[in-house]
């Protein structure tokens, strides 16, 4: 997720060949918190409440140049925050967190997801979506790009790990400079956390020390990929053929990491949003061993943007749409992996729509944020009623049904008044 590539605002195996039957779902599910401002990750506290991040819309403050360093600048406020969800009931327990966003509200980089470590100490990962050689220089002291450890009492915060300075003074995969931290996990006294804009996987001790690179994920050589026609809203509209112009047969895409989890084998599992021109089918689910060499899991999903495992070992892949997000169809589908490698599809559009992140409760309900890019429009959702349909087989497993940052495929509307 590269800089002349992709806007940045918005896993011992070697391709997984899945030959079992494939799956469908007839589910239902209720919407449990709505009105939410571009909502990023979810999950659920040691004392059972859940929270959502909300990445807020910027502000009217100091702005830095998008990422592809054509269109709306990325303009500076504190209106993200982290909501609370009890007994049906809202509440934004942490506010005044930086916010970058489009004049619009869309695109906006700020609280993208949460985690609570075995003593019910909240941590929060800070998106930035820009070169982070601007941010220090344009916006002054500020937290983006970073993980906190948040206080809910005092609404107050301490920065833990700067991720996006590390991006600058070491560039670990040797492109173009860009970072945007997007998700994260915890792992006993680690934070292990993924890079959309870096294209790496980082880890740092929760007390600040140690930051380093686990892996920097290669870039995809797609053949024939499919471009946006000539003259299409595109975040990159350097990389759109124009008309007339010879399409290439190859086109090196970034990988963009979207999330991270830890699987029951103590491997860390990567899901990947995939980079312009977003390929259907392309992205994959990356497995990183205690090796630290990253092998493709599983793949043929399309803009994956979250992963979770539950206690019996399935994993949860969140699919943002099911299409090339340049075609303005949102549908998502959230696909359950089972661990012979059956895959299940839970829902697929029917009101899923650009799903940011997901998680599963104690009550083995998954919980999905939805329309994760629309500034006063995002959702909480609690999928149930969950029943198994045989669908026919498929020799690879692939499901042919589907920031990050690509607010700009939306028509600008007026936006709600942040509360």
């Amino acid at each position: 997720m590269k800089l002349k590539q992709l806007t940045i605002t918005i896993l011992t195996f070697c391709v997984a060949a899945f030959s079992g039957m494939k799956v469908a779902s007839a589910a239902s599910f209720s919407v449990i918190a709505d009105g939410l401002y571009n909502a990023g990750g979810l999950s659920f506290s040691p004392d059972g409440n859940l929270y959502v991040t909300e990445a807020g819309i910027g502000g009217s403050g100091a702005c830095v140049p998008p990422a592809s360093g054509q269109g709306d600048s990325l303009c500076y406020g504190t209106s993200g925050a982290v909501t609370k969800i009890e007994n049906g009931k809202t509440e934004r327990i942490l506010t005044g967190l930086p916010s970058l966003a489009l004049p619009d509200g869309t695109g906006a980089a700020g609280p993208r997801d949460i985690k609570f470590d075995a003593q019910g100490k909240p941590y929060v990962l800070i998106g930035y979506g820009a070169n982070p050689v601007f941010r220090d220089r344009n916006l002054g002291e500020t937290d983006l790009g970073k993980i906190i450890a948040a206080d809910f009492n005092t609404n107050s915060w301490a920065s833990i790990a700067d991720l996006a300075n590390y991006e600058l003074a070491n560039n670990p995969d040797g492109g173009d400079v860009g970072s945007n931290p997007l998700g994260f996990a915890i792992d006993g006294n680690k934070l292990v956390a993924v890079d959309a804009g870096a294209n790496n996987l980082l880890s740092v001790n929760a007390d600040g020390s140690n930051l380093q690179a686990i892996v920097a994920f290669p870039q995809d050589i797609l053949t024939n990929p499919v471009f946006p026609p000539s003259g299409t809203p595109s975040n990159e509209p350097a990389q759109v053929p124009s008309q007339g112009e010879e399409v290439r047969s190859q086109f090196a895409s970034q990988p963009v990491p979207s999330s991270v989890t830890k699987g029951p084998d103590g491997a860390y599992y990567i899901s990947q949003f995939t980079g312009f021109p977003f390929p259907e089918d392309e992205a994959k689910i990356y497995r990183v061993g205690a090796d630290g060499n990253p092998s493709v899991f599983a793949d043929g999903f399309t803009q994956l943007t979250d992963l979770e495992f539950d206690t019996e070992g399935n994993l949860y892949a969140l699919q943002y749409a099911n299409q090339s997000a340049w075609k303005g169809d949102f549908d998502g589908s959230v696909i359950k992996i089972a661990a012979d490698g059956t895959r299940t599809t839970l829902l697929s559009g029917n009101g899923l729509e650009s799903p940011s992140a997901l998680t599963i409760g104690a009550d083995g309900a998954v919980y999905v944020t939805n329309r994760g890019d629309r500034p006063g429009l995002g959702q909480v959702l609690r999928i149930e009623n969950i029943k198994s349909v045989p669908e026919p087989s498929s020799a690879l497993g692939i499901l042919a049904i589907g920031a990050f940052g690509v607010g700009w495929l939306h028509k600008k509307r007026k936006l709600p008044n942040l509360p």
